[in-house]
């Protein structure tokens, strides 16, 4: 049950949705948990909330207009602007607070392939994760 929790808590810290899920990783590893195991499941679930932020770019010229939609036009648009200047190798990036969802989002709207960009952003995310790791567990 505490992967579940860790899965849904990394996916929803993806999202457009203001969360982290660094605290949750920090706290499985300091309880003892696998560390390659709490690695691979927050890194799927922030994938895959990534992934959903790319459909929802995908799908942002129908959803934009909705009052419900979390991003205003023009954060779409200059997250765009950053994605069209820098390419698909910003989603690099993706794990940066603040920037990374936009990114995601971008991705979606320029139509980068989802195979690309599920490459890019596992390596990215899962790469986060391998880090916090490697300093938290040094004080275990």
């Amino acid at each position: 049950m505490l992967y579940l929790g860790l899965f849904l808590t990394a996916l929803l810290a993806a999202t457009l949705v203001p969360a982290q899920s660094e605290a949750a990783v920090a706290g499985m590893l300091a309880s003892g948990h696998r560390p390659w195991l709490v690695v691979g499941v927050a890194s799927a679930g922030n994938v895959l909330g990534s992934v959903i932020n790319w459909w929802l770019g995908t799908q942002a010229v129908k959803l934009g207009q909705r009052r419900w939609f979390p991003l205003k036009p023009s954060q779409i648009e200059r997250a765009s602007e950053w994605y069209r200047r820098y390419g698909r190798w910003s989603l690099l990036l993706s794990w940066v607070p603040v920037v990374g969802d936009p990114l995601t989002l971008a991705a979606g709207v320029l139509r980068e392939r989802l195979v690309v960009f599920v490459l890019l952003v596992g390596i990215a995310k899962t790469g986060r994760y391998v880090v916090l790791a490697l300093l938290v567990l040094p004080f275990l």
